[in-house]
């Protein structure tokens, strides 16, 4: 199931990000202007169109709520408005889409969620000292690879590493193609990296202007940065994550502003729960988006928050 929203249902929104560079973003608008905006950013090799952006969009639509969809540069329906790819430090992107809704919709309070990569990027906006707008209420970051090393390490390396990487890797030398073939300048590392650290060391070190890829993965991991935040962030992430491996958020220093939910299983942004749960399937992650939103919503009406994701279950698979 991917969501019944439409292309029709959605207003397109093109922001500038210096030179020719733009993101593309989708607005599902709100059955009331009064509601808070929820700016929702997809993980690695996704877009606006990703199953799990569709559904959870669908789901706030049907509340009222208006979702904008960002998608990040080289993906999905903003192929050609940018001559790279985005990276895991691309924390100025998102900064040009917050400005961007804070002249749009001034009043509007905007509640932030990034999944996986687009999740370290979020905490690292937070974080790296920048000057938050005050409608910024709270953020969501779901499974982010803090640790940007030792994610790409473990998709490199660990036990499913050859499914994943296939599978990733697919979708991101399409990607670096098709921008290519709209921007003929546009760089392309010669033959196809076959792993996520492979693709760091040939294309995303080099076109982000990094010195090499560890000096990428320490300017650019948010791992460092969880003790500066302000605003009010939840962090999920399963305890069995392939990708993110947990001992590197026992060894976090976090913030009191950042609460972090580490259900014992879940996968990468897999959660399916061992039952059905009130909205009648078992995706436990869309369910616990929605409700961590509804409280977000309640404690800006001033009303006792918690009470909604008490009701998720922890030990969703």
């Amino acid at each position: 199931m991917t969501g019944d929203t439409t292309i029709e249902d959605r207003r397109v929104h093109k922001i500038p990000l210096g030179g020719k560079n733009l993101l593309l973003c989708l607005e599902l608008p709100a059955k009331s202007e009064k509601q808070p905006l929820v700016v929702m950013i997809h993980g690695m090799g996704g877009c606006s169109e990703s199953a799990y952006m569709r559904r959870i969009a669908t789901r706030l639509g049907k509340r009222g709520l208006g979702v904008f969809m960002v998608n990040q540069r080289g993906s999905g329906p903003g192929m050609g408005l940018s001559n790279s790819l985005w990276n895991g430090g691309s924390s100025g992107d998102l900064a040009c889409v917050v400005e961007y809704l804070t002249h749009v919709f001034p009043a509007r309070p905007v509640l932030l969620i990034g999944f996986s990569l687009s999740g370290n990027i979020l905490l690292k906006y937070l974080g790296e000292g920048r000057a938050i707008p005050s409608t910024v209420h709270a953020a969501l970051s779901v499974n982010p690879p803090v640790d940007l090393k030792a994610a790409a390490l473990a998709i490199s390396s660990g036990r499913w590493s050859r499914t994943f990487n296939r599978y990733y890797m697919g979708l991101i030398n399409r990607q670096v193609r098709a921008i290519r073939q709209c921007f003929p300048d546009a760089f392309v590392p010669q033959g196809e990296p076959s792993t996520i650290y492979d693709f760091d060391v040939a294309y995303t070190a080099r076109v982000g202007g990094f010195r090499n890829v560890d000096d990428y993965y320490e300017k650019c991991s948010a791992a460092h940065l969880l003790d500066r935040i302000v605003v009010p962030t939840t962090v999920l992430c399963s305890r069995n994550d392939p990708f993110v491996p947990f001992d590197i958020f026992q060894s976090l220093k976090m913030s009191l502003c950042v609460v972090g939910e580490f259900p014992e299983g879940g996968g990468h942004m897999g959660y399916i729960a061992n039952k059905k749960l009130p909205t009648g399937d078992r995706r436990w992650m869309d369910y616990f988006v929605c409700e961590w939103v509804a409280d977000a919503c309640r404690i800006e009406e001033g009303a006792p928050g918690g009470a909604a994701l008490a009701s998720a279950e922890p030990g969703a698979k």
